[in-house]
């Protein structure tokens, strides 16, 4: 596999615009707030060496498009939450929050990361500075902003690029000298963006577990996934558009899916069978 490919980290947060229940609800207040529900996935880390990327997740913000004066930004957790990123793989989430938020548009997300970590599978673990994620915020800018509306659901979804993001020091062969934390975070709006699956097999149809999928768009790479035990793969936040995708599997020639199309909001399915060599 390839050590250099990126791997990902996600927060998909979902804004939900909900139905007051209650019935001593205003009626006209019923579609001024949605329902903010915050989850994580991740892509498979592609290394022998790491077991765990730990990051704790101490508080999340949102701020609403245009408001820069006084405190502009709102407060989704302060809940303090640890997670593995490598535990998180092909679509899985996590949740982070579920709250009503007032509908709006917001085009700016603060994640406070107090403390990270790698522990290597011969156990050896490394507690690594975090830079003004704990103070002030990892800022994630959202372009094109994302609108909560009432009675409608929005997605934002945050790639956290853990390969960038953890940078080894050394390398497997001489030893590691430890790992510099630099959180690389981007976000996609998902009602522009679009989720690509599929799974793939070899010539025998047997599952391709471990087949590296790299999707990009004008000969510009964007992101890369691996397939599960299962053989199947599930990249998330790809906007919408042509992308070509290139498939690589232990000795077989790779595999290029052309002008795969993405659609907003929906999902493309893109099966590959490699052929007897």
């Amino acid at each position: 596999m390839n050590s250099k490919a990126k791997i990902y980290f996600t927060l998909i947060i979902v804004l939900v615009s909900a139905l007051m229940l209650s019935s001593c609800s205003d009626p006209e207040n019923e579609s001024a707030y949605g329902t903010l529900s915050v989850r994580m996935t991740d892509a498979p880390f592609p290394t022998d060496d790491v077991s765990e990327a730990n990051v704790t997740v101490t508080k999340v913000e949102v701020r609403g498009k245009g408001e820069s004066q006084g405190s502009p930004f709102m407060t989704l957790t302060e809940e303090p939450a640890s997670y593995n990123l490598l535990d998180l793989t092909n679509g899985v989430t996590a949740s982070l929050v579920d709250l009503e938020v007032p509908v709006g548009t917001y085009d700016l997300v603060r994640v406070y990361v107090s403390e990270a970590s790698v522990v290597l599978k011969d156990g050896t673990t490394y507690d690594l500075k975090v830079p003004s994620g704990s103070s002030s915020g990892i800022k994630v800018f959202i372009s094109p902003s994302i609108e909560v509306v009432g009675g409608l659901t929005s997605e934002l979804l945050l790639d956290f690029d853990v390969a960038n993001s953890f940078v080894p020091q050394g390398n497997a062969k001489d030893g590691y000298n430890g790992f510099t934390f630099k959180p690389t975070i981007k976000a996609t709006n998902l009602s522009t963006a679009g989720r690509l699956v599929g799974s793939v097999t070899d010539s025998l149809s047997a599952v391709a577990e471990g087949a590296q999928v790299s999707v990009y768009a004008a000969d510009t790479f964007n992101t890369s996934s691996f397939t599960d035990a299962d053989g199947a793969y599930a990249i998330l936040g790809l906007e919408a558009g042509s992308y070509d995708v290139v498939f690589e599997y232990l000795t077989y020639d790779s595999i290029v899916a052309e002008d795969v199309t993405i659609n907003a909001a929906n999902v493309t399915t893109q099966d590959v069978e490699f052929p007897v060599q």
